[in-house]
């Protein structure tokens, strides 16, 4: 969606990283979602391809280096299931834990990755 504000912040946040992005509006996310191969219940409110990898959502691009660089067996991409407050795009003052998930091409999911936004300023998570 062109309008997204939170979508635009991750591109910046990708871009920042040393990622080159070319953007994409889609009419039908679903279907994008569907074509790369990400399971629904994994859904959120971008999708992205990085090598032969779908990356879902809010995913920080330290996870997204750590995938390309490790390559594991059997998984096809990772993902940051919902808009989790605090994730890269999703910056805000009140944050909360959530996690990078990776996986299969069956659908199968496992955490790749815990994050505490703002951790480092002392803030109970």
């Amino acid at each position: 969606d062109p309008n997204c504000g939170c979508c635009g912040a991750w591109i910046d946040h990708m871009k920042a990283a040393g990622f080159e992005v070319k953007v994409s509006n889609v009419a039908d996310l679903e279907a994008a979602r569907r074509a790369n191969g990400v399971p629904p219940a994994l859904g959120a409110c971008h999708t992205a391809r990085v090598g032969p990898y779908a990356i879902e959502g809010h995913g920080p691009a330290a996870d997204v280096k750590r995938l390309l660089r490790e390559r594991p067996m059997g998984v096809a991409g990772i993902a940051v299931p919902g808009m989790p407050v605090g994730s890269p795009g999703m910056e805000a003052p009140a944050t909360a834990p959530y996690a990078s998930l990776v996986f299969s091409a069956n659908g199968n999911a496992r955490v790749w990755q815990t994050h505490r936004p703002n951790a480092h300023l002392g803030q109970r998570q």
